[in-house]
């Protein structure tokens, strides 16, 4: 994972924000609870679903209160089923009650990419071909999502504008023709991957003549994706995007492209039904 250590960072910053944004001067409501009581509480899933989000979860319970232990007893990746308890948390009731709602907001929103991602990956795994992610994420939780998403299966695509260049219709009416993007892009970085999104097999020979490393078929018809198929001949890896859903990804992955994009993996998700309950 090339972004291994901006994730730490990430999470790091990510359980400070949450915390700042839901603790603010302080919880007024656990201040009912005696300040020396202690408490055990467990957290299930109440739907099937793909665990993702252990290490936010545990970066926030050690800035609220270090003292608060976590036992899980499943890791991210792992498929959980309706009713599993994968989480036992104990200590001060007031930090397990305080930290509940952020740490469930975690949970459930990585888990529901985990969960989309895995449920899309076992549709096509037996095609070779790999499902990709794009920038379509929630704001302020790229790296997470991206994270959750190989959590499900699936693979990164860029995880920014600073990775690799996509050359897309404006790039190539700006630059003046995709021959003369490409040819830019190598002399900006040699050693990142080039893609040129294509809309017709006219740009298609384009960007094979002018050696894309990648081309993205841009809401191609399945007819004419097998056709590009023919004519890349491994020349470049081919990358299908537009109208991916669950009726129409198996379809796709048969015509012979290399991966798929779909943007549904990270933007049109449903949080995962997650429950915490104080342990009497």
């Amino acid at each position: 994972m090339p972004y291994r250590d901006k994730l730490i960072e990430e999470i790091r910053d990510a359980a400070a924000r949450l915390l700042a944004e839901d603790l603010g001067p302080g919880d007024i409501t656990a201040q009912l609870i005696p300040g020396d009581a202690s408490a055990r509480a467990r957290v299930i899933t109440r739907e099937a679903c793909v665990l993702c989000g252990v290490a936010w979860v545990d970066e926030l319970f050690r800035r609220l209160d270090v003292t608060v232990t976590l036992n899980w007893s499943a890791a991210d990746g792992d498929r959980l089923e309706a009713g599993q308890t994968f989480l036992e948390l104990e200590g001060s009731a007031r930090s397990l009650l305080t930290g509940e709602r952020a740490a469930l907001n975690l949970l459930q929103t990585l888990s529901a990419t985990a969960t989309r991602t895995r449920h899309y990956v076992d549709l096509i795994h037996d095609t070779g071909v790999r499902l990709l992610d794009t920038r379509k994420t929630l704001p302020g939780m790229r790296l997470a999502q991206k994270y959750a998403v190989t959590c499900g299966g699936g693979h990164n695509h860029r995880i920014g504008l600073w990775d690799a260049f996509l050359i897309k219709e404006n790039h190539i009416a700006a630059c003046g023709g995709i021959e003369a993007a490409v040819r830019e892009a190598r002399n900006i970085a040699r050693d990142l991957p080039v893609e040129v999104e294509v809309e017709n097999f006219t740009e298609l020979d384009q960007a094979l003549a002018a050696g894309a490393d990648i081309v993205m078929l841009d809401n191609f018809g399945l007819d004419d994706m097998r056709e590009a198929v023919k004519r890349t001949a491994g020349r470049a890896t081919l990358e299908a995007s537009g109208n991916v859903e669950e009726a129409t990804l198996r379809a796709i992955a048969e015509t012979g492209v290399d991966c798929i994009s779909s943007g549904t993996l990270t933007k049109d998700i449903k949080a995962i039904d997650l429950s915490m309950r104080i342990i009497q």
